[in-house]
């Protein structure tokens, strides 16, 4: 069987993810393939997503969609999906069924709590929109939690557990918000970023395992897709206790991680989600010398900048043999026994002798 896996871009300033993938015999017909997309970043992404469907994989119907999770940056682009494509089946959480507190918010079909911060609420509404429109159109729906497996027992999801998710929802309305000066407010008291760097070299390592993200971020869907030989880790937006949790449950399994040859770097390549106590895990201790054994990519903006990706993660990456490939300004296609698109191969992110303090 082969694959292809596209990371189409998302976003000019704040990052997104859409993904779309196929497997199974991409030479025969439609019948003999399957085709899974994973978050459909923002609304005018959904468009983009469908169009690329069309280009590429010669169809629009997709045998599963899966958001991740609800961020406008993940899900949005989905109810184009939804509406314009023939979609076999929708994974997504639904938290208003594992506790009274968020079933309570809806209220005439829209969150109503005053104590939510707007980005949750935003969050919620995404979700309950998606699934509303899955329902009009008798999409079935089903919720990623470990063991849930697509029907061709190719798709598998690793993380979360039920009772880690419902462990994180009390969490959801109590995440900080970060305050940040508007750009008036710089310019009045003359504040400017400054970003401070740090040298590394191959040796030496200034990634840690202090990295923390939100509960949202952490109750995201994590998949192992397993396509002969070959493991594609697809992580969302989760963190450390997060991925710790998946990697646990497939060494609990008997799962041979290094049959993970193409792994997506949580959160945008942020630092606070992956330190190198869980990569070691994932992909192996550090190496002696440069050498590549996986594939990692990773979607960024166009307008990169210090965090996203991080250059201390992307450096991490590579000294374990997982160089990384960004999405900032065009689409990134990972294949294996796939037609020849004609497109030009990709150049992994250098290995950064600067990093950011």
């Amino acid at each position: 069987m082969g694959y292809e896996i596209d990371f189409l871009p998302v976003g000019e300033d704040k990052s997104g993810d859409a993904i779309t993938l196929r497997y199974g015999n991409l030479f025969g017909k439609r019948e003999e393939q399957v085709v899974v997309v994973i978050d459909g970043g923002f609304t005018d992404t959904g468009d983009t997503l469908v169009q690329h469907l069309a280009n590429y994989y010669g169809t629009t119907k997709v045998d599963l969609v899966v958001s991740t999770h609800s961020d406008g940056d993940h899900a949005s682009g989905l109810e184009t999906v939804l509406t314009k494509c023939d979609v076999g089946c929708l994974w997504m959480h639904q938290p208003w069924n594992h506790t009274e507190d968020i079933a309570k918010m809806f209220k005439d079909g829209r969150v109503s709590d005053n104590s939510v911060t707007e980005a949750l609420r935003k969050s919620l509404d995404n979700a309950r929109s998606l699934e509303r429109l899955a329902n009009s159109r008798r999409i079935p729906i089903i919720e990623p939690f470990v063991g849930v497996h697509d029907a061709s027992n190719c798709v598998y999801v690793i993380g979360p557990s039920q009772g880690y998710y419902e462990s994180l929802l009390p969490d959801f309305r109590c995440t900080p918000q970060p305050v940040e000066l508007g750009v008036l407010a710089k310019a009045f008291w003359g504040v400017e970023e400054v970003i401070k760097k740090i040298a590394e070299n191959w040796n030496f390592e200034t990634l840690d395992d202090t990295g923390e993200t939100t509960a949202e971020n952490n109750s995201g869907a994590i998949l192992l897709v397993v396509v002969g030989d070959n493991a594609l880790l697809f992580t969302g937006d989760v963190g450390i206790p997060a991925l710790t949790r998946a990697v646990g449950y497939l060494e609990q399994v008997g799962f041979d991680l290094s049959k993970i040859t193409f792994i997506q770097v949580p959160h945008h390549g942020s630092r606070h989600n992956v330190g190198p106590t869980i990569l070691n895990r994932l992909l192996g201790p550090k190496l002696q010398t440069e050498a590549v054994l996986k594939t990692a990519y990773v979607s960024v903006a166009r307008s990169q900048d210090d965090k996203h990706p991080s250059k201390r993660v992307m450096n991490a990456f590579r000294r374990r043999g997982a160089p990384v490939h960004a999405t900032a300004g065009g689409p990134k296609c990972h294949f294996y026994q796939a037609p020849n698109r004609g497109w030009g191969a990709s150049t992994a992110l250098p290995f950064y002798r600067e990093v950011e303090d």
